[in-house]
């Protein structure tokens, strides 16, 4: 999936937790795609897949039974967000056939692979698809681009992920990282937001994917490619990791440290935003994320500030721009991460900007 953490929120943003920046990355970037990346490269060895079930439960659930008040300051929180309701819409504009907007969630969980009604019947009118990277397509290819640019998920200077915690806190990775079926000494020299990222995804998503299951975007642009429907990319993989790159180490570290402090609710968290993204109702997965997980009084809004701008608001600019040319042709189906939708400065409002008008349909 993929938030509202844009520019009528900032006062909001400035409130979020570390925590909650990671785990939106993890519903922003295609992880899963990137753990195969890593399962290719370095050889890992998650868990068998039938030795691994979900087992997250939904928080939101808990919260109106526990303490409806705060779930209504969540729903309120919600409601201020442009575009919150819907992943499935349509986009039209005088002159050319309409085309489809989808909002993904990079996952495996067979309930997102099923797509809201009327979803999976555009893509296979469509003349052509557009997903976030389709580089995703090929594996090995992207594998290779990823070889050429170490220094986007590899420490490079000799040094690895250890020699940036404490003891306690290379225990504690490295029990996250084996109940995913990873060993920290094989990752160790991996950047922390890529670490982070194999420990907010739960084990069974993590095992799913080493077992071959497609995310949702890359069963899409694999349904098309059997069709012989043409596939294109809005970002190159490589863009998307300098995007993560170019934040501060230590706003990674953080993260990282304040992530593996969630534990076993980790699993809880994901499937809260699993069960939010198939309610459609999208501008509630930040203000859950606050309510729910830990939040520390050293904020720092200038990492935050550039994680808007970095990973939100550029990204969204990209996206829109390079959806153009396709919405010009008309009949084209997008499918980008539905965080990206929301918001004053999201996709949609973007495209509107551009002349369109798009109406959710679906989700």
């Amino acid at each position: 999936m993929n938030a509202p953490l844009l520019q009528n929120l900032r006062p909001y943003l400035s409130r979020l937790s570390l925590t909650e920046a990671a785990l939106w990355l993890a519903g922003a970037l295609p992880l899963a795609f990137l753990l195969s990346l890593m399962l290719v490269l370095f050889s890992l060895s998650p868990a068998k897949a039938d030795d691994v079930k979900c087992t997250g439960e939904n928080l939101l659930v808990a919260m109106q039974r526990d303490d409806p008040a705060a779930l209504d300051k969540v729903r309120a929180e919600a409601a201020k967000t442009p575009n919150g309701k819907g992943i499935f819409w349509k986009i039209e504009k005088e002159g050319v056939q309409p085309s489809w907007l989808l909002g993904t969630m990079h996952v495996t969980d067979p309930r997102v692979l099923t797509m809201p009604e009327g979803a999976r019947e555009a893509a296979a009118k469509a003349d052509i698809i557009v997903i976030e990277s389709d580089e995703i397509l090929d594996e090995k290819k992207a594998g290779a681009a990823l070889l050429m640019h170490p220094e986007l998920t590899m420490f490079t200077d000799g040094k690895t992920v250890k020699d940036h915690l404490t003891a306690e806190q290379v225990t504690e990775l490295d029990q996250g990282l084996k109940q995913r079926g990873l060993s920290l000494a094989t990752v160790a020299r991996m950047k922390p937001w890529i670490l982070a990222s194999f420990v907010a995804l739960p084990a069974c998503e993590i095992s799913r994917k080493a077992a071959g299951a497609s995310f949702l975007d890359k069963q899409i642009a694999e349904d098309a490619i059997k069709a012989g429907k043409p596939v294109a990319g809005l970002e190159t993989l490589v863009e998307q990791l300098q995007a993560m790159a170019d934040l501060p180490v230590d706003f990674h570290f953080k993260a990282l440290i304040e992530t593996m402090a969630l534990g076993d609710k980790m699993e809880d968290v994901i499937e809260t935003m699993t069960e939010i993204y198939l309610s459609g109702e999208i501008g509630i997965t930040m203000p859950m994320l606050e309510a729910v997980t830990p939040s520390g009084s050293d904020k720092d809004d200038s990492a935050y500030a550039a994680f808007e701008r970095r990973i939100v608001q550029d990204r969204n600019v990209v996206m829109a721009k390079g959806s153009l040319p396709h919405l010009g042709k008309g009949n084209a189906f997008i499918a980008v991460g539905a965080l990206h939708l929301p918001g004053a400065e999201g996709l949609i409002e973007l495209l509107r900007k551009d002349g369109y008008t798009l109406t959710v349909v679906g989700g």
